[in-house]
């Protein structure tokens, strides 16, 4: 293959090459891909259960063959290394044979999440120059086949439309399964692996470069700090494409450790305590929002839980007061997560008291990781003083694709991500995260970037300006709530400004749970938006009573 077909990589910011040579040298960085990664699991543990999806058992054997397969339908359609592909798929185990077959080809899947609609599917689309988009037919939910399909229209790189499930006009997912076909030769270690997507500010859609090697490190690391082996059955309840259900360990982790994934198709209680009873699952990885719903429901079914062994939770900070249910209530052991899909990692330790596990987000998981914390006024904090969260490592990127002028203010010049998150350090060296500095809403562990919601609400012929802020919530952690001026003569409905985002094809977790027009909006003194002021308004509105708004600060 030309280089050239490889150009692209290079939007993609690599490591200083002396850094770089640290990583290898020190065996950080190793030689493999993810899909040498399956070879040698299928060699060594042959047939072994590495899935488990509905009926169906899956063994490494067997997986790295269908891997194969698929790779070479693929290859058929013209795809080759370096091409970008969208993938759209609901937790199933199709996804990871698609995972291994694109990694072994060399082609670059943009992991969207299912809830992403038209305008984000044709942002990733547009923006990579993607040849395909591969989705999975809902069979009586969304026409995800006819989403794909408008933005095949509109973006001309797109050549297939690949579906599972019922396609009607696009190629058949199981249809791709070639075995005879032979494979060209497969990407380099350092080549991007995939793009998994960022919730950041701006309307332009942040794509994250993870690549075999640092990728893997990850996930290496992130076996050790959960304890993970071949005895280990992880229930896969957040959408797989996520990177912590994805790497941290995730389901990559568990087939690392030669351990077996079970597939939950719903995050529902009833469902995913079903599973966990039916086969003996010992881990699994929640947000907050599901923690609190699954220790509800336990409360009221008394579900068969004793095979979990460990918990963990991440994507947003759990109060204090819910992470001391976990224990006594679901009988395991709680694993507090906190990360970034850009990067760092931090784990409470297995080993940690309660009240660390408690009170901690943990520490980094490599000894690798750099970190500081930096005060408003530059300087770096002390202990237990908070301040922005600064980071570098073997295995945090150190720049988005293709956005030279964004990474200049996201990354500092000696290399260091500015995480936007604000937390402080005990003298252990543990993370306590307190709070976010960028302009963003963290709706149960989706991170939403504010502005391309202010942006469509504008376009709106009643709307003059709008302002969108995160309200507080004992559920999801915060809520979208809209604050809009009314356009002259016109009459703002919240029904109608939902509908026109849906119609936009915004996804529907980035639609305001909450819409309220004003006259006026309050102003800094250099005439912004004050933003604090609106969220103090939420804030007395929803929790009056001062102790409970610190209860809920503090969640």
């Amino acid at each position: 293959m030309a280089d050239h077909a490889l150009d692209w990589q290079a939007r993609c910011p690599f490591w200083p090459r002396d850094v770089a040579d640290r990583y290898r040298e020190a065996g950080i960085w190793r030689y493999e891909t993810f899909f040498d990664l399956l070879a040698r699991q299928a060699g060594r543990l042959g047939r072994r259960i590495a899935l488990i999806d509905g009926a169906r058992q899956i063994g490494y054997d067997r997986l790295h063959c269908d891997a194969l397969a698929l790779a070479g339908g693929l290859s058929a359609l013209g795809l080759v290394r370096g091409d970008r592909v969208v993938v759209q798929f609901p937790n199933c185990g199709e996804f990871v044979t698609l995972f291994f077959a694109l990694c072994r080809l060399g082609v670059v899947p943009v992991l969207a999440l299912p809830g992403h609609r038209d305008l984000e599917l044709g942002q990733f689309a547009d923006f990579t120059g993607a040849r395909a988009i591969l989705t999975a037919q809902e069979p009586k939910g969304y026409d995800m086949v006819a989403l794909a399909r408008r933005v095949q229209e509109r973006v001309p790189s797109v050549r297939h439309v690949v579906a599972l499930g019922d396609g009607r006009d696009a190629t058949p997912f199981d249809s791709l399964f070639r075995p005879d076909l032979p494979l060209p030769a497969g990407p380099n270690a350092e080549d991007v692996a995939c793009f998994q997507i960022s919730g950041g500010t701006t309307g332009v859609p942040k794509l994250i470069p993870r690549r075999h090697m640092e990728y893997l490190y990850n996930i290496r690391m992130a076996v050790a700090a959960s304890g993970l082996d071949g005895d280990t059955r992880y229930l896969c309840v957040l959408p797989m494409m996520h990177n912590f259900p994805m790497a941290c360990p995730g389901f990559l982790g568990t087939l690392w450790a030669g351990g077996t994934v079970v597939v939950a198709p719903e995050p529902e209680a009833g469902i995913c305590f079903d599973l966990i009873a039916r086969h003996r699952v010992t881990m699994t990885a929640l947000v907050p929002p599901l923690a609190l719903l699954w220790l509800d429901a336990q409360a009221g079914l008394g579900a068969d839980l004793s095979s979990l062994q460990l918990l963990q939770v991440g994507g947003a900070k759990l109060n204090p007061s819910s992470a001391r249910r976990i224990r006594p209530e679901l009988g395991c052991q709680l694993q507090q997560v906190f990360g970034m899909a850009e990067g760092l990692v931090c784990f409470t330790a297995l080993t940690d008291s309660e009240e660390r596990i408690v009170n901690t987000q943990g520490r980094p998981m490599s000894p690798w990781d750099e970190l500081r914390i930096i005060r408003p006024d530059g300087r770096e904090a002390a202990i237990g003083e908070p301040g922005e969260l600064q980071v570098r490592g073997p295995y945090t990127i150190r720049g988005y694709y293709d956005m030279a002028g964004h990474n200049a203010q996201a990354f500092t010049a000696d290399g260091f991500y500015r995480s936007g998150d604000i937390a402080r350090r005990d003298a252990d060296g543990a993370i306590i995260v307190e709070g976010r500095a960028k302009d963003q809403v963290n709706r149960g562990g989706e991170k939403i970037g504010v502005d391309e919601v202010e942006d469509l609400l504008v376009a709106h012929a009643s709307v003059l300006d709008a302002a969108v802020v995160g309200r507080p919530d004992a559920l999801m952690g915060e809520r979208l709530c809209a604050f809009v001026l009314a356009a002259p003569g016109t009459t703002p409905r919240p029904g109608a400004l939902r509908r026109h985002l849906a119609e936009a094809g915004l996804a529907a977790f980035k639609i305001p749970d909450e819409v309220i027009v004003l006259d006026r909006f309050p102003q800094t003194g250099v005439g912004k938006v004050n933003k604090r002021q609106l969220r103090e308004q939420l804030r007395e509105a929803h929790f009056p009573d001062p102790v409970a708004a610190r209860q809920e600060e503090s969640a």
